[in-house]
């Protein structure tokens, strides 16, 4: 599992990368969760075949450059991932796969640059503004929910809202649990979460405007643990009602790191995805 710096655009600097070669010169372009990085993936592209799997630590995330607090983080990452497929496809069309954050910034390059798109696999992106679109009942008790740990957050009680966040996006234990190195990586980056509700709250982005997401003309996969918060189940189907194109994995006894999780199950289904595109 190599690591490099990739050479980018001055304006986004070198941005550690990882590549897992799986006999193939295909590439894949695979985009992390929020608070882990790009070793995240490492599970489920040791499962895969055929294929360049190329992951990158994303503003605040791994080894990568502290987010500024300025900046607008999801625009930031994206331009940074819209490098990297550039860089990648050379310009010709690849795979993309996100989760979570990630998720959101895979499909915004869909949106954004559809030249540089062969696919999409979408895990449970967390465009929660997909849900206020669709009217879902789950959507105003969550934004409740994940403004008062925003409040939390913003009074200065990290380990509490990192706490309260990792109990419904970790991988079933409580963060008190966790290793000391894992817990302090969490908290110490809680406040990223926050940065992304612009977007993932409001659709700052526009991703969800009028016919934008039926004009993507790729596949996608879209997959979701059966175990995750009830916001996720109406995400995922706005978003399967909404591409033109998309086939949906529901895993069993799974919740929101089904890629960690359920690598294998995950891995499987994608590999079948990429083959048939």
């Amino acid at each position: 599992m190599p690591e490099d710096l990739a050479l980018l655009p001055a304006d986004q600097g070198q941005v550690p990368t990882r590549t897992w070669d799986r006999g193939g010169a295909r590439p894949l372009l695979a985009l992390h969760c929020s608070l882990a990085h790009s070793g995240a993936w490492s599970a489920l592209a040791e499962k895969l075949t055929g294929l360049t799997v190329v992951g990158f630590d994303q503003p605040g995330h791994g080894k990568a450059a502290d987010w500024d607090g300025k900046a607008d983080l999801h625009g930031l990452s994206t331009r940074i991932a819209t490098g990297l497929a550039e860089r990648l496809g050379n310009g010709a069309p690849i795979d993309l796969i996100g989760h979570s954050f990630g998720g959101t910034l895979a499909m915004r390059i869909a949106l954004e640059r559809p030249d540089l798109v062969r696919s999409l696999t979408l895990v449970e992106p967390v465009i929660f503004a997909a849900a206020r679109a669709a009217e879902h009942p789950a959507y105003a008790p969550f934004r409740a929910q994940h403004l008062d740990f925003a409040r939390v957050l913003l009074e200065g009680r990290r380990e509490e809202a990192a706490a309260m966040f990792h109990a419904d996006w970790g991988t079933g234990e409580s963060l008190a649990d966790l290793p000391e190195r894992q817990r302090s990586y969490i908290i110490d980056r809680i406040h990223l979460i926050v940065a992304q509700n612009p977007v993932l709250l409001d659709d700052a982005a526009g991703l969800l405007a009028y016919l934008r997401i039926e004009s993507v003309g790729v596949p996608v996969l879209l997959v979701e643990g059966a175990d995750s918060p009830p916001i996720i189940d109406a995400v995922q189907t706005e978003l399967h009602r909404r591409f033109a194109q998309s086939t949906r994995l529901v895993v069993p006894g799974a919740g929101h790191m089904v890629p960690i999780t359920h690598a294998g199950v995950v891995a499987r289904s994608v590999q079948m995805h990429l083959e048939a595109c």
